[in-house]
C-alpha cells in the first residue's frame, strides 16, 4: 500500500513564529508527531511518503504515486484539511482521516468525501482500519471508548520528516490530564487518568533522533507533562543520566500545570535534564472565573509566587491567558496585563474563550442556547468567541485587542523578559562548547541591529543585555533567544488587531445588538451559576 501522509496548513497563529524561523532558515516550529506515529503503527510492509504542507506543496509525482492518502488535523487546520480531502478525491484516491478535529466532529470531514474515519487513539483504531483494508473494504468508521496502553506505542517514524525544515522536534511521554477545566478538550479526547510511556521507551525515541543527527530543541508535547508526577520523576532520573552520557545534545520545552511550583524536586530534575521553558495554563488572575471554570489547581495559592518559583528554579514561563469567562468583570484585559508584568512572564498566548466541541463548557452552553451559529471554537488569537457571553462581545473584543497589543509592545516585552531572566536560576551542568552555526550568528546580528540600533528599543536592549551579562551570565544565550521572539510578536500583534477589528465591524454591521446576560458586579460564583442557569 503506497501511503501518502499529508499534514494540512496552519493559519498564522501565536505559534507560527515566521519572522524568527526566517532568520534561522527554517520553515516550521514543530513536526506532525501524530502522523509519524501513525506511520509507525501501520504495517511496515506499506510504503510511506510524508508531506507537511507548512513546508511545501504535494508534488504531482507524489499524488500519482499514492494508493491512499492519510491526514490528521487539529481544529485550526480545518480549512486546509477539507481542501486536501477534496483534492485527493478529485484525483480518485482513497482518503483516511484522523486526529483531534475529526474525532470531535467526524461529520464535518465525512460530508466532504472521506472514505475512512480513524477516530480516537490510533493504537486501537488503526489496526481496525488495517483489517478493513485487507478485507478489501473501501470505507468505514473506526471508534473506541477504550484508552490504549501507550507503553506499546512504537517509536515514531522520524525518518519520514524533512528534519532541516523544523526548529524543534516533538516527542510525547504521556496522554491525559487529572484536572477538570470546563473549557478543555484534552480530558475529553484523552481522559483524566494520565497514561505514560516507560522511561526506556522515551529514551529509545531520543536515541533515534540522536542517530538521525538531531541536535536542537525537543518539545515534550504532553498537555500536562507532570500529570503523573511519580512516573515523570522516574523518566527524569533516567533522562538526567542519558543527557550527561550524550553531552547534553537537546534542550527541552514542555507544558505543565502551575502546581509544578509546589514540587521543588520535580523542578530541579527538569532543569538538570535540560528543560528550559514550560507553558503554564494561567488563564486568568480572577479567582471567581477560575472557580467557575473548575480550574481549582490555580486557586490554591498565589499565582504570581508560583510563576516566580518556577523562574527561580531555572525555567522560562510561557503562559496561556483567556478573556471572556462567565461573570467576568470589565477590565479583565488590563488585569491580565498587570499580572504578566508583575509575574515577569515574557511571552503569553492570549485569546478569547472558545467552546470547543464536546467539552463540558460546550455542553453547558448548548443546553443554555448560547452557542453562536456557524462558529466552531477555532482556537486562534484572531477569532471572536463562539458563544453569547455574559457581557457584550464588543467590550470583550476591545479589551482583548488593547491587552494583546500592550503585552507585545516591544519595550514592555523587553522589560518583562529582562526581569524574568534577572531572577532565573540555571542548571549545575554546562554543555560542551561548540562553534555556532553561521545562520545562528546571522540571526543574532539581525536581532542586535533591529532591537539595539534601528528601533526605539535600543537603549533598553543594551542596558538589559549588559546587566544580564553581568548579573546572571549563564542565562545570556537563553535571554537573547527570548529577545528574538519580539520579532514575531511585533508583526503578529498588528495581525490580531486588524483581524479582530474586522470581525467586530462585520458583527456590528449585521445589526445584531450583542445579546448578553448581565451579571451584577459583586456576584459570588454561586450567584453567577444561578443567574446563568435561570
Amino acid at each position: 500500500m503506497r501511503t501518502l501522509l499529508i499534514y494540512p496548513l496552519f493559519p498564522k497563529t501565536f505559534w507560527s513564529y515566521e519572522k524568527i524561523l526566517e532568520m534561522v532558515d527554517r520553515k516550521v516550529l514543530l513536526p506532525p508527531l501524530g502522523l509519524v506515529t501513525v506511520a509507525a503503527i501501520l504495517p511496515q510492509t506499506w510504503e510511506f511518503k510524508l508531506v507537511d504542507r507548512n513546508i511545501r506543496e504535494v508534488t504531482e509525482a507524489e499524488w500519482a504515486w499514492a494508493d491512499m492518502v492519510i491526514m490528521s488535523a487539529m481544529i485550526v487546520q480545518k480549512e486546509d484539511l477539507i481542501n486536501q480531502i477534496k483534492e485527493a478525491k478529485r484525483r480518485g484516491k482513497l482518503v483516511a482521516i484522523g486526529g483531534p478535529y475529526p474525532t470531535s466532529v467526524p461529520h464535518e470531514v465525512q460530508d466532504v468525501g472521506t472514505d475512512f474515519l480513524i477516530l480516537d487513539e490510533g493504537e486501537i483504531t488503526l489496526p481496525m482500519f488495517v483489517e478493513a483494508v485487507e478485507r478489501g473494504e473501501t470505507s468505514g468508521k473506526f471508534r473506541t471508548s477504550e484508552k490504549p496502553d501507550v507503553t506499546n506505542t512504537p517509536i515514531p517514524r522520524f525518518d519520514l520528516l524533512e528534519l532541516d525544515a523544523y526548529d524543534m522536534m516533538s516527542v510525547q511521554f504521556s496522554r491525559g490530564c487529572p484536572f477538570q477545566c470546563e473549557f478543555c478538550d484534552i480530558i475529553v479526547l484523552y481522559g483524566r487518568k494520565p497514561r505514560t510511556k516507560n522511561p526506556q521507551q522515551l529514551l529509545a525515541e531520543l536515541d533515534y533522533l540522536y542517530e538521525l543527527g538531531w541536535r536542537r530543541g525537543v518539545f515534550m508535547v504532553d498537555d500536562n507533562f507532570i500529570g503523573n508526577k511519580r512516573n515523570v520523576k522516574l523518566l527524569l532520573q533516567a533522562l538526567k543520566v542519558w543527557m550527561a552520557e550524550h553531552q547534553y545534545p537537546f534542550r527541552f520545552d514542555t507544558e505543565a500545570s502551575v502546581d509544578l511550583a509546589q514540587d521543588s524536586e520535580l523542578m530541579e530534575l527538569m532543569v538538570e535534564c535540560g528543560f528550559a521553558a514550560v507553558f503554564l495554563g494561567i488563564e486568568t488572575p480572577d479567582e471567581d472565573s477560575l472557580q467557575l471554570t473548575k480550574k481549582f489547581q490555580n486557586t490554591r495559592g498565589s499565582l504570581i509566587d508560583a510563576v516566580q518559583s518556577i523562574i527561580k528554579a531555572g525555567l522560562r514561563p510561557m503562559a496561556g491567558f483567556i478573556i471572556g469567562f462567565d461573570g467576568e468583570k470589565s477590565g479583565a484585559g488590563d488585569r491580565i496585563v498587570r499580572f504578566a508584568e508583575l509575574a515577569g512572564i515574557p511571552s503569553t498566548t492570549f485569546a478569547m474563550l472558545q467552546a470547543l466541541p464536546n467539552t463540558a463548557l460546550w455542553h453547558r452552553l448548548h443546553k443554555e442556547g448560547r452557542l453562536r451559529e456557524n462558529t466552531d471554537g477555532n482556537i486562534n488569537q484572531t477569532t471572536l468567541m463562539n458563544f453569547v457571553a455574559t457581557r457584550p462581545l464588543e467590550d470583550i473584543g476591545r479589551e482583548y485587542i488593547e491587552a494583546f497589543c500592550t503585552l507585545y509592545d516591544p519595550v514592555k516585552y523587553l522589560d518583562r523578559t529582562y526581569r524574568c531572566f534577572l531572577m532565573m536560576g540555571c542548571a549545575t551542568w554546562t554543555a560542551p562548547s561548540k562553534t555556532p552555526e553561521l545562520k545562528i550568528v546571522k540571526a543574532l546580528l539581525i536581532v542586535i541591529w533591529r532591537q539595539g540600533v534601528k528601533r526605539e528599543t535600543r537603549w533598553k536592549f543594551w542596558h538589559h543585555l549588559f546587566d544580564i551579562a553581568q548579573k546572571n551570565p549563564r542565562v545570556l544565550e537563553h535571554y537573547l533567544a527570548a529577545c528574538a521572539h519580539n520579532e514575531h510578536f511585533l508583526e503578529y500583534r498588528q495581525i490580531v488587531r486588524d483581524q479582530i477589528e474586522k470581525q467586530l465591524a462585520e458583527y456590528l454591521k449585521q445589526g445584531a445588538e450583542t445579546p448578553y446576560i448581565p451579571i451584577p458586579a459583586k456576584s459570588t460564583v454561586n450567584e453567577v451559576k444561578v443567574k446563568i442557569a435561570s
